[in-house]
Parts: structure tokens; C-alpha cells; sequence
């Protein structure tokens, strides 16, 4: 049975070591607050201090700021993307409203000039509005918004504001045909305005020409002269335009040329035409009111041709 040693006895020399060295700290502290507070030195030491440390804290701080501007950056990238998409919708809706805008202008040109041509030739005339074009070559028609409910006849002279269109061939309620100067099966008898010598102008079968076949040698007619109506056959009134013409040639048996005439009207543009009604009466011509009907292209009014409309 082991032997009871007693108590154990404390080191007292360990607590006295102690109690030294904490009076030594304290008095060290308190040295240090008086010399602090009268040189100020251990704030100059703490301010150097600080210098010393800053670089640290700018590069602790570095992970922070490029999160902070990978965010800012990435809110800007999306508000600008939300933007642009924006101004390119409204850029969209602006551009389709000016096409429209440009659109309606040139409808309001193309008005105007039929309304003018109208009152130039103090004509009875009915608009109509195109339905379709049919343009093949071995068949030219327009298909009118107007029918035989809107006062439309079969044999109706259509103009437009440069010239003659055609001609109405078929009437149903609620549309008219037209037949176009340039269909290959139709002709229509012209003069010359300058020198009223008379021909007869073809379909060709293109928008953009009429053939003038067999014309004399002899006959006094030039490349650029204006081509009119010359109101024989009874179909188309006297003195409307037709076209100019824009090349003369000899054909195969060197004895007559050949002309081709661009038209006056615009056969594959416009949207509206004139259908006459009832025609103006004309005086005789060589009277002092004989006047002829004035071409839309050239505003200066032109001589009667002689023979037009005889």
C-alpha cells in the first residue's frame, strides 16, 4: 500500500517571476503613453507604420474590386445590350413608317398628275384602281377595280397621266379588262403631232415599245417625234398621246422603215388609271378655238396635227 506524500506545495518562486515581469510590462506601458503623449513619436511611428502596410491592404483589397467591376461591367453589358435592342426595333418601326410615308407620297404624285391631266384636257373621266397586271409577252391586260356596277363600258378609251393606256374589252360587275397598247394583237391608228402624217402602231408584246411597220420612205417623220392619237376607227378620241419615237430602220425589202415608239403612258407602273366617259367636244380644226390636248410630258401646248381626227 503506497504512502499517503501530502499536499502538494505551490511554487512560489514561478508567481514572483510573473509578478515581476507584468510590474515590468506595466511600467514600460506607462513610460511609453507619457513619452507618446509628450513627443507624439509613437503616432509618427504608427503613421509610418501604416505606409508601410498599405501595398498590403491595396493588394487584400484587389479580389474584392475586380468582383465589384466584373459586376458593374457585366450590368452594363446587359443594359447596353437591352438598348440596342431597342433603338434596332425602333429603327425597324421607323424605317417601315418611312417607306410607308415615301409610299404614300408617290401615290399622292401619281394622283396628282392624273388629276391634272385630267384638267389640262377638260376631260369626263372615272378613276379606277388597278386590280392586277398580266404583262406575258403574248398577252397584255390590266384587271380595273371597277365594274359595270361603277358605270364601266366595253370599248372605253384608258389614259393616264402621259398618255393612252389601252382600251376596256370586258365588263363584269364588280372589274373591267383592259386591253394594253402593247398587246401583240392590238393597234391603234396614230399621226405624227409635228407633221401629222398617219400610221398605225402595234403591240410588240413589251411594256417599254410599239412597232410603227411599213412607213414610206418618203414620209416626213423623225427619230424623237411625238406620236398622238389620229381619232380614225372611232375607238380612241384624237390627240392623245401615244409615245415618241426612238429608232427608225429600214426592214428586209429596203423599201418602207420600221419605228419603234416608247410609250408615253406608264404601262407597268402606277397604281390607278383614268377611264374616259364622256369625251369633249372639239372644234373644227383651223378654228380659233381648236385647240389640241396637251401632253403631260410637255406642258407646252402643241399645234393641232393636220388631218387629226378626221
Amino acid at each position: 500500500m503506497p504512502s499517503y506524500a501530502g499536499p502538494t506545495t505551490p511554487n512560489r518562486g514561478g508567481d514572483v517571476a510573473g509578478t515581476l515581469r507584468l510590474l515590468a510590462y506595466l511600467a514600460l506601458a506607462v513610460v511609453l503613453i507619457v513619452l507618446d503623449h509628450r513627443g507624439g513619436w509613437l503616432d509618427q511611428a504608427r503613421k509610418q507604420a501604416s505606409l508601410l502596410v498599405q501595398p498590403l491592404w491595396m493588394v487584400a483589397g484587389w479580389p474584392g474590386r475586380i468582383a465589384e467591376t466584373l459586376y458593374d461591367d457585366a450590368g452594363t453589358l446587359s443594359q447596353l445590350t437591352e438598348e440596342n435592342e431597342r433603338l434596332r426595333n425602333e429603327l425597324l418601326v421607323n424605317s417601315a413608317r418611312i417607306a410607308r410615308l415615301q409610299t404614300l407620297d408617290a401615290d399622292n404624285a401619281r394622283l396628282r398628275a392624273l388629276l391634272g391631266a385630267a384638267r389640262r384636257g377638260n376631260l369626263d373621266v372615272q378613276l379606277a384602281p388597278i386590280l392586277d397586271v398580266d404583262l406575258d409577252p403574248t398577252r397584255q391586260r390590266l384587271v380595273l377595280d371597277a365594274g359595270a356596277n361603277d358605270g364601266v363600258q366595253v370599248g372605253q378609251s384608258v389614259i393616264d397621266a402621259g398618255g393612252v393606256v389601252g382600251q376596256v374589252i370586258e365588263v363584269t360587275p364588280m372589274h373591267a379588262t383592259v386591253l394594253l397598247l402593247t398587246d401583240p394583237s392590238h393597234a391603234v391608228p396614230v399621226a405624227v403631232a409635228r407633221s401629222g402624217v398617219r400610221l398605225v402602231a402595234y403591240g410588240d408584246g413589251r411594256s417599254d415599245v410599239l412597232r410603227l411597220p411599213s412607213i414610206p420612205l418618203s414620209s416626213d417623220i423623225q427619230v424623237g417625234d411625238r406620236i398622238v392619237t389620229s381619232g380614225l376607227g372611232g375607238r380612241f378620241p384624237a390627240g392623245f398621246p401615244i409615245g415618241t419615237i426612238i429608232s427608225l430602220r429600214p426592214d428586209d425589202s429596203r423599201a418602207f422603215l420600221l419605228g419603234e415608239v416608247r410609250p408615253a403612258a406608264q404601262l407597268d407602273r402606277g397604281r390607278d388609271v383614268l377611264l374616259l366617259r364622256t369625251l369633249p367636244a372639239r372644234p373644227p380644226v383651223g378654228s380659233p378655238d381648236a385647240v389640241s390636248i396637251e401632253d403631260p410630258a410637255n406642258p407646252t401646248p402643241a399645234s393641232p396635227p393636220p388631218g387629226a381626227g378626221r
